[in-house]
């Protein structure tokens, strides 16, 4: 959420436009894995498991070095850290066959991170990940020119970004001449499969990693039902009470490998879906700002009547690990008091309305990485919620999470506040391109006491719809078509949102009208006013939308709230 009048977060704004071309030139390898190589097809990167230290490779300004943990695969990984305009990009010269088709993969860690090829005499190709708390696998395609003999490979981060890492990388395709690393095997059966949590529609699932593996099949009473390149898996869609029986597998371009030893996994009796209390099926979230940016100053009293919870921005980080404090800004807000603020909480909840702390924004510092922290963050959330009264917390960490950490310390906040709880989250569209993104996995870890996801549809690159095809902001195709993908990836209908700007002072970019935020419901809930996109299906339990903020709303003269406000609460 942005704090200061038209100017772009960071660090999304300095990579936005990279973004948005690295997006359009590999929706192939983002959507998934190139196929496997073919049998005469060889290895020729060298030292691509970083055994041999850098040997083969040149790292820029000193960034790379070589590390013991953590590691995909044998005994040692690659570490970028990027430091000031260095982007910590590392390269291999790689001798090819003209006229030839290559794969290129390699698993990463860590924070911001690239993988690409130039010199190709044709089309030079990259792909990327968001940060990622666990090994995840980036491959692309590419073809050589008639007189190209030579390709360069390499992996980098992103400026200003936590350092990553890299294992395991390979260039599969004809012998270029050059040498190479082996070949693969099939890997050995995954060992230690477990069920980590269970919902009552879902059973989370993780098993020790296999060397030489570069992806796993998970299967459900002996039938596929999923792939993935980590190490966890959540399978949905399953009935309440019930047990099912798990088996995983690993594979490489060898082949797959056995079966895992099964495990049983019984999903919980059905709640009626995740928290939310008492709120209306379909709802409207507005940020309250506790600071004077411009936007009209407001008491929570004069907060519109259109929201249904209310998001108080936000919380403070103190000088322990995870935990967070409130401080009103009195001065700020001419003169408000505690005691002033804490009477109109209780007024707009006695009014029907939710009001709920707020982590994180533009600015926020909190980092939930240990048990400690997990558990500092519960117990400071919980006292916030009886000091002031909030009924929840809202999640708007925008420099990453640890989906194990956070899942932790919102299921401890859950055990104290009891079912009523509020939880809602406002990822950035980054954040929920895949399952596998430690936000989308932090929501699906929570599904069963998740209220609303509200991801902020603004301040975007282009991104990659349900059906990956690439969208750019503003448009109502950007809006349903990424929609979709958290419909389709595992949270109820009941618990996506759709957040925009209130107003164009709102956001450095990605305000449409209120008209494009209703056509949009209207596609994803109805089926109707659409735009090229159409869902497959539709979702009369879509819960509502969000904006940012109740302060813009407010100095625009509440043409948002007046528009999109009224037209959720007419879903039916």
């Amino acid at each position: 959420m942005d704090r200061v009048i038209r100017m772009p977060r960071p660090p999304r704004r300095r990579w936005a436009g990279a973004l948005a071309a690295v997006v359009t030139a590999s929706v192939l390898s983002l959507t998934g894995l190139a196929g496997q190589a073919q049998a005469a097809d060889v290895n020729n990167a060298k030292n691509g498991g970083y055994e041999s230290g850098l040997s083969n490779w040149t790292c820029t300004a000193g960034s790379g070095t070589t590390v013991s943990s953590p590691v995909h695969g044998g005994s040692a990984a690659l570490k970028g850290t990027p430091a000031g305009q260095d982007n910590a990009q590392c390269t291999q010269a790689v001798a090819v066959k003209p006229n030839s088709t290559y794969t290129l993969s390699s698993w990463l860690q860590g924070g911001y991170a690239y993988l690409g090829v130039t010199g190709t005499g044709t089309t030079d190709v990259s792909t990327w990940t968001p940060d990622s708390a666990s090994w995840k696998q980036l491959s692309t395609t590419f073809t050589t020119g008639a007189s190209t003999t030579s390709v360069t490979v390499y992996t980098h981060g992103w400026y200003g970004q936590a350092p990553y890492y890299a294992d395991d990388l390979s260039v599969f395709g004809p012998d270029g001449g050059g040498g190479g690393d082996p070949a693969p095997t099939v890997p050995a059966a995954p060992t230690g499969l477990t069920v980590s949590s269970t919902t009552s529609s879902s059973v989370s699932l993780s098993w020790n990693t296999v060397s030489g593996a570069t992806g796993y099949n998970v299967y459900q009473a002996g039938t596929k039902v999923q792939s993935t390149t980590g190490t966890s898996a959540t399978v949905s869609s399953l009935a309440a009470s019930t047990s099912y029986s798990f088996q995983v597998t690993a594979t490489n371009s060898a082949g797959e490998s056995a079966k895992s030893s099964a495990v049983t996994g019984t999903t919980t009796a059905s709640s009626g879906g995740g928290g939310g209390g008492s709120l209306p099926k379909h709802a409207v979230t507005g940020y309250w700002q506790n600071f004077n940016n411009g936007a009209t100053v407001q008491k929570i009293s004069a907060v519109q009547s259109q929201y249904d919870i209310i998001a108080v921005a936000f919380a403070d980080a103190t000088g322990t690990p995870g935990a967070v404090t409130f401080n009103l800004d009195s001065a700020g807000l001419g003169g408000y008091t505690v005691d002033q603020f804490k009477a109109d909480i209780k007024a707009k909840q006695a009014a029907g309305k939710k009001v709920v702390i707020s982590i994180g924004g533009q600015n926020g510092t909190v980092s939930i990485s240990d048990s400690t922290s997990a558990t500092n963050f519960a117990n400071s959330v919980y006292s916030l919620m009886q000091t002031y009264g909030f009924d929840g917390v809202d999640i708007d960490l925008e420099n990453g999470l640890n989906a194990t950490y956070m899942t932790q310390a919102l299921r401890s906040l859950s055990a104290k506040a009891g079912s009523s709880l509020i939880i809602t989250m406002a990822p950035q569209t980054i954040d929920m391109q895949s399952t596998s993104n430690t936000y989308f996995q932090t929501a699906l870890n929570i599904k069963d006491i998740l209220t609303v996801v509200n991801m902020q549809y603004y301040n975007s690159g282009s991104m990659l719809g349900c059906d990956g095809k690439v969208y750019s902001q503003g448009s109502v195709d950007f809006l349903t078509a990424l929609a979709c993908i958290q419909l389709q990836g595992g949270l109820a209908p009941s618990q996506v949102g759709l957040g925009l700007p209130a107003s164009t002072s709102g956001a450095g970019s990605g305000y449409v009208s209120p008209t494009v935020v209703n056509n949009a419901l209207d596609c994803l809930a109805k089926g109707t006013n659409c735009g090229s996109f159409k869902p497959s299906k539709t979702y009369p339990d879509l819960r509502g939308a969000m904006t940012w903020s109740t302060n813009w709303d407010a100095a625009a003269g509440n043409a948002w709230s007046n528009s999109v406000g009224a037209h959720v609460h007419a879903l039916g």
